[in-house]
């Protein structure tokens, strides 16, 4: 049993330290020799504990949607158009940019490698993300067509304006069309 507890607690130190350098370097290329030095272990360590690469990559994804999921937990609201000012403002910070290069990494290959280790990841994210907005509709406009059609639009103009600022740091531009997208018309 202690042996157990100790590989428990090592995984989950080591997919630590692993999350911390695909922050930083992406998971595409991943190989497991350079990850395993940067991280203070051995190939045939995280293999063991992770099962497989795949393993490991699922293991990295969670911990990934993981952060996304405590964003969406902290962000509160019953209107619509300032839950997407709230996660725009999340999404435009600094800070975060490593974080949202991995994961549209990820989500771009769940699309092109749907039965891999990245299968259901994009799906997963969509589903997230539109049950945050539909928490910001009222009861009445939420299980409607108009209802989705809404916090559909709302997330494609989430998602549209980070990829557009993942590609030119332009915060500014890209914040003022969130800004009109979400004006009264």
């Amino acid at each position: 049993m202690v042996t157990d507890v100790a590989a428990s607690a090592r995984k989950v130190e080591l997919l630590e330290a692993a999350y911390r350098y695909a922050l930083e370097h992406g998971l595409g290329d991943l190989s497991l020799r350079p990850l395993a030095a940067a991280i203070g272990s051995s190939p045939r360590v995280l293999l063991y504990l992770f099962e497989s690469k795949d393993g490991l990559v699922r293991a990295l994804l969670g911990r990934a949607r993981a952060d996304e999921l405590d964003l969406l937990a902290r962000v509160r609201g019953d209107d619509l158009a300032e839950v997407t000012r709230q996660v725009w403002a999340w999404l435009a910070a600094p800070a975060h940019r490593a974080l949202l290069t991995l994961w549209t990494e990820a989500y771009a290959r769940s699309l092109v490698e749907p039965d891999g280790a990245w299968a259901g990841f994009a799906r997963d994210t969509v589903r997230d993300w539109l049950a945050l907005l539909a928490g910001a509709q009222p009861a009445a406009v939420r299980d409607t067509p108009a209802g989705l059609a809404e916090r559909s639009y709302a997330l494609a103009v989430l998602r549209g304006a980070f990829l557009d600022l993942l590609a030119t740091g332009d915060v500014e531009r890209t914040t003022a069309a969130v800004e009109h997208a979400l004006a009264p018309k």
